[in-house]
């Protein structure tokens, strides 16, 4: 939750500060990727020290960064000092998010582990949520370093993790380490199994990298990469331009805020719908339904949300249906990468889709403010084009995917390693 209401407060801000600073759309976007290339390299490095270090450690070390990098985002003095906080920033957000889904993945029961990580994500509904209600309420009255301020209050939140989180049992096993997998597993209330096939011979094989790209891995992981890739491409592109978009079209600050505000609580049903068909239509099923959901969403709110003589429920129906469908594939998504990977490279594995996903974060909203930015280009090209990738990818998963609905995850990578 709190790490969206960083991503979701940066693209309020930002509005406020292109005013106040006169920044052009091209440094927007700069700043912008800034924060994004700084989680792909928090969550490539992330998961790799989740799988040696352990989970818990590194998701209270990234919750921290990134807590206290906010924070001091409020103290900014110019553009460069703000491009070098938000990518520290992006180093801890980056982080946390992938070994967050590993940790919840790895103790849940294969029966509802995927409806536990969609439910898990839609907190993420809730910080943005509350980033709208700060951008609405806060940004105009107060200014945009008190946004940032209060962006640093998760760091408080560490000290709840620190004396109530306990490590995961099947990362305790994985490492021989059985006296602590019990008492954390009783502690969690879970069986904590015996080492799956995937463990002797996995950890034989050296883990990390090699690992996700193994022959019997490779096509999961492009899978993963190119889903990745086109998600955060595709929501980083429009959520967080956004508030830009609506702001430039004539609506003063507070319009413009109300309505991401609106758009934005469309984002909770789609999480539930997405945790309560994930377990019955599958991964496979339940995500190539959301993200062409998606496509049809974002091309009919170019076309017609966005034009001069929409009003204002036409704007927020087809950017709601974006939100809906945008937010539970995302849901999904988080679930079902940590699934296709072993213990001892499941960390690796969730945190490389997530930094190869950055990259298409740092991509989609500096295209955005190009092409904003271009005559003749504008919200009906720009839409258009995420509803492309999204089509494309919604394929990728449709012929590379594998159902892992149900299955124990002993199962799936062992599967897979003697295949």
């Amino acid at each position: 939750m709190f790490d969206a209401m960083d991503v979701g407060l940066l693209s309020f801000v930002m509005v406020a500060l292109a005013r106040e600073w006169g920044l052009s759309q091209g440094q927007v976007g700069i700043a912008i990727s800034a924060g994004l290339f700084g989680m792909f390299v928090g969550a490539a490095a992330s998961g790799t020290l989740a799988d040696r270090y352990g989970r818990r450690a590194v998701l209270m070390g990234t919750l921290l960064l990134y807590s206290v990098a906010t924070g001091l985002t409020a103290l900014a003095w110019g553009y460069g000092a703000l491009l070098v906080l938000r990518f520290v920033t992006g180093l801890g957000l980056g982080g946390e998010l992938p070994v967050a889904s590993t940790l919840v993945s790895e103790v849940a029961p294969a029966k509802h582990r995927g409806r536990m990580v969609v439910l898990l994500e839609s907190f993420w509904a809730y910080g943005w949520i509350l980033a709208a209600l700060i951008g609405f309420l806060v940004i105009p009255q107060y200014g945009w370093r008190v946004a940032f301020l209060i962006g640093a209050l998760p760091a408080l939140y560490v000290l709840v993790l620190r004396r109530g989180l306990p490590e995961s049992p099947r990362y305790l096993i994985q490492k021989g380490r059985h006296e602590e997998a019990r008492r954390a597993a009783a502690r969690l209330g879970v069986d904590p199994g015996e080492p799956g096939p995937d463990e002797g011979a996995e950890a034989a094989g050296g883990g990390g990298l090699k690992t996700l790209w193994s022959a019997g891995y490779a096509r999961r992981t492009f899978m993963l990469w190119v889903l990745w890739f086109g998600m955060v491409f595709s929501y980083y592109g429009i959520f967080t331009w956004l508030p830009q978009i609506l702001a430039g079209s004539g609506r003063d600050l507070a319009t413009s805020f109300g309505f991401v505000l609106l758009i934005t609580l469309a984002q909770v049903p789609g999480y539930f719908s997405a945790a309560y068909l994930v377990e019955r239509w599958g991964r496979k099923g339940t995500l190539v339904v959301y993200l062409l959901g998606c496509a049809v969403a974002a091309l009919f709110f170019g076309l017609r949300g966005l034009s001069a003589d929409a009003s204002g429920a036409e704007l927020v129906f087809w950017g709601s249906l974006v939100s809906f469908f945008n937010l539970g594939a995302w849901g999904v998504v988080y679930g079902y990468t940590p699934e296709l990977y072993p213990t001892g490279s499941r960390g690796s594995g969730a945190g490389w889709a997530a930094g190869v996903g950055r990259t298409g974060g740092i991509a989609g909203p500096y295209l955005v403010g190009v092409m904003i930015g271009v005559p003749g280009l504008g919200a009906v090209a720009v839409f258009s084009m995420f509803a492309a990738v999204l089509v494309v990818i919604a394929a990728n998963v449709w012929l590379l995917g594998e159902e892992t609905r149900g299955r124990p995850l002993d199962e799936i990578s062992g599967k897979q390693l003697v295949s």
